[in-house]
């Protein structure tokens, strides 16, 4: 195995349809064994981008490259990914191992080491024993990983995913995201996963490269997205934050004093120079307190769910939404509250001052 194997890279690719520029100009790379996901609201260019490297469309210009070689004119079926759609496209007529072997056997391979194989992909996705079944005898759950098996049995370079959770319900949609996120870490093998759903997207990734008309917006891991937010785009699309105006006072090394709601607060500077400045405030990052020192306001709303109170509360930064984790039982509209900032889940928005 070269050190390449499984890398992908995208060279200035530009893909246009008709007058319409979907993508206008993307580099980017993607490390050999590591999950990358493609995030971002619909029409942002993701799933274009996916389709070019599966091979289901050409760029009309720029470069392609899957383990060091230029697969950029190259068709889907030389190209060393698989892909998995969220429909899971399993043949409903053929068993499940009949599904997971078709493309060995459509390859060449002889029946009988095509299903040995296929049993093996499907002892990997935890599917031992169900190679006699048709796929509407089994669960979405199920269905899906066999999907994955499919996959996985042609051993690719680069496993592709195209919202792979969308057709399962919530609880599914976790279990089989975890069960997906272990089998990539136990094999090493190179991810390329496209989701809208946020949480999904931080809960399966290495990486997250999130996109906003056809151009990378941010890219980092879960955690640099979710508290370091490049831009007030990426504060509300990842965790929806609420993005309010403060002041930078001072800045002394990495540290600015920052003046928020009539409190001041020491944040990473993140570049920045004293003057207004956005900042990014997550639902959970203040305490709401009826008794304590902080941000005044008085709320607007509330709603108990169970595990939490939802609340939006107006003062000083606008009306803003918090999440209260601590209190089962939800304050009155008109109250007068105090909120007191947590040391988490507040950061400067850089280029705003």
């Amino acid at each position: 195995m070269t050190q390449t194997k499984g890398a992908v890279a995208f060279r200035n690719v530009r893909k246009t349809f008709g007058s319409f520029t979907a993508i206008p100009d993307l580099t980017l790379d993607i490390e050999p064994g590591k999950l990358v996901t493609l995030l971002g609201p619909s029409g942002c260019g993701k799933t274009t981008t996916l389709r070019m490297l599966a091979g289901l469309e050409s760029p009309t210009d720029g470069q392609i490259l899957i383990g060091g070689d230029d697969v950029t004119r190259l068709p889907a079926d030389r190209r060393d990914v698989s892909m998995v759609f969220q429909s899971y496209a399993l043949f409903p007529h053929m068993r499940v191992g009949q599904n997971v072997a078709y493309g060995l056997e459509a390859g060449g391979m002889k029946s009988a080491e095509a299903r040995k194989r296929a049993e093996e992909a499907l002892e990997l996705v935890g599917l031992s024993g169900l190679a006699g079944r048709l796929p509407a005898e089994l669960s979405g759950g199920q269905q899906q990983r066999v999907a994955v098996a499919r996959a996985l049995v042609l051993e690719p370079q680069v496993l592709l995913l195209d919202e792979p959770l969308s057709n399962l319900d919530a609880r599914l949609r976790r279990k089989v995201r975890t069960d997906i996120r272990e089998l990539q870490q136990r094999i090493g093998l190179t991810a390329v996963y496209v989701t809208h759903d946020q949480e999904e997207a931080l809960a399966v990734s290495d990486t997250i490269v999130v996109m906003k008309e056809g151009k990378v917006a941010q890219i980092g891991t879960p955690r640099e997205l979710y508290e370091s937010p490049a831009s007030d785009f990426i504060a509300d699309f990842i965790g929806e934050a609420n993005v309010v105006d403060g002041r930078v006072l001072s800045v002394e090394g990495d540290v600015a004093q920052v003046e928020l709601g009539g409190v001041t607060l020491p944040l990473p500077s993140r570049g920045q120079s004293p003057g207004p400045a956005q900042i990014s405030l997550r639902s959970n990052a203040l305490k709401v307190t009826t008794d304590g020192t902080g941000i005044k306001g008085t709320i607007a709303s509330s709603a108990y769910l169970g595990d939490h109170v939802e609340y939006e509360i107006d003062g000083p930064l606008g009306r803003i939404f918090v999440v209260d984790d601590e209190s089962d039982t939800p304050l009155p509209s008109g109250t007068a509250v105090a909120l007191e900032v947590r040391p988490r889940g507040v950061a400067l928005i850089p280029g705003t001052a």
